[in-house]
């Protein structure tokens, strides 16, 4: 490997350069061509993942639980009903315990300020599974899926639309503007980035020639678009919040006419799942030929392993 990742921690994408981002989704490429073409190793055999969760999941758990078993590693699956995670016990000491006995913690949950405590205490690897704030493994398998698509990220243009300021379209924004895809938010006003993370990801667009655009008009956010991408309209733990988004986000729907407003032939839908088909993309559009939400949930798998073999 060109770059020495070992020991690192993947809590956001801010934290890796470029080049850096360039080899994991190297690596992604390299294990999936290895899973099917049956070329099975076994490279964390005697290694331990501790897999945290306090929310639920079907494609972090499944990826991280797939990708480290094949390889011959044992990861150990603990909810917030198993653990005493920052209830008996404070999340530095439950991290230093984890640290004792585990190669590389997993943590999916709600305070991304959790997860750093997890990696500054515990000394080994700690990856982010999903915070209120940033979801980087499923950005990596966006990215990756993009590349399969049109063999390359420079200059693709990606357009996120719906809720602009969610886990997902912050780190959508981070792994655009390192890597040179051009990267277009359409959500209604109050629904945009937040003005820090916008000013960062324009400093990261300056070097890699990455476009950003944040709107609240679909006809000109999604002109050009090669990739349409949404996520759910309520996200986990905001679920009071049900009528005002509903109301907010309902004319932001990815369907055959939005698509249409592409004016490209050949763009794709992506979603990171869960979907609530008929409420942030039409029933069409998620079980259309445009859709490549089942690669893109796949490529989870690839992605994460390819992370935890650069790190451990």
């Amino acid at each position: 490997m060109a770059f020495n990742l070992k020991g690192r921690s993947l809590l956001t994408l801010k934290d890796f350069t470029a080049e850096e981002i360039r080899l994991l989704l190297d690596v992604s490429h390299q294990v999936k061509r290895e899973k099917k073409s049956g070329n099975l190793q076994r490279r964390f055999l005697g290694k331990t993942l501790a897999l945290l969760f306090e929310k639920r999941s079907t494609r972090t758990r499944c990826a991280f639980e797939t990708a480290f078993g094949e390889e011959g590693g044992y990861p150990v699956f603990l909810s917030g009903d198993d653990i005493q995670l920052g209830a008996k016990e404070s999340i530095e000491d439950t991290a230093r315990v984890l640290g004792r006995m585990f190669d590389c913690i997993q943590f999916r949950g709600y305070k991304h300020e959790t997860v750093e405590k997890l990696a500054e205490y515990s000394g080994v690897p700690v990856y982010n599974g999903l915070t209120d704030t940033f979801h980087p493994t499923q950005i990596l398998a966006d990215l990756m899926t993009v590349e399969e698509e049109f063999g390359s990220l420079k200059g693709v243009k990606i357009v996120f639309v719906g809720d602009g300021r969610n886990n997902v379209a912050n780190s959508l924004l981070i792994g655009c503007s390192k890597t040179g895809a051009d990267f277009t938010v359409v959500a209604p006003e109050k629904l945009f980035p937040s003005d820090e993370l916008l000013n960062l990801s324009r400093e990261y667009a300056s070097y890699s020639g990455s476009k950003i655009d944040i709107t609240d008009s679909i006809e000109s956010g999604v002109k050009d678009a090669q990739v349409i991408y949404t996520d759910v309209w309520v996200s986990m733990g905001e679920e009071k919040k049900q009528k005002e988004r509903y109301e907010l986000l309902k004319p932001y729907q990815v369907n055959k006419s939005l698509m249409e407003k592409t004016g490209r032939k050949e763009t794709i839908f992506m979603h990171c799942l869960p979907a609530v088909k008929g409420n942030e993309a039409s029933f069409d559009v998620i079980e259309g030929k445009a859709s490549r939400v089942w690669d893109e949930a796949e490529n989870r798998k690839h992605t994460i392993k390819a992370i935890i073999l650069a790190t451990i």
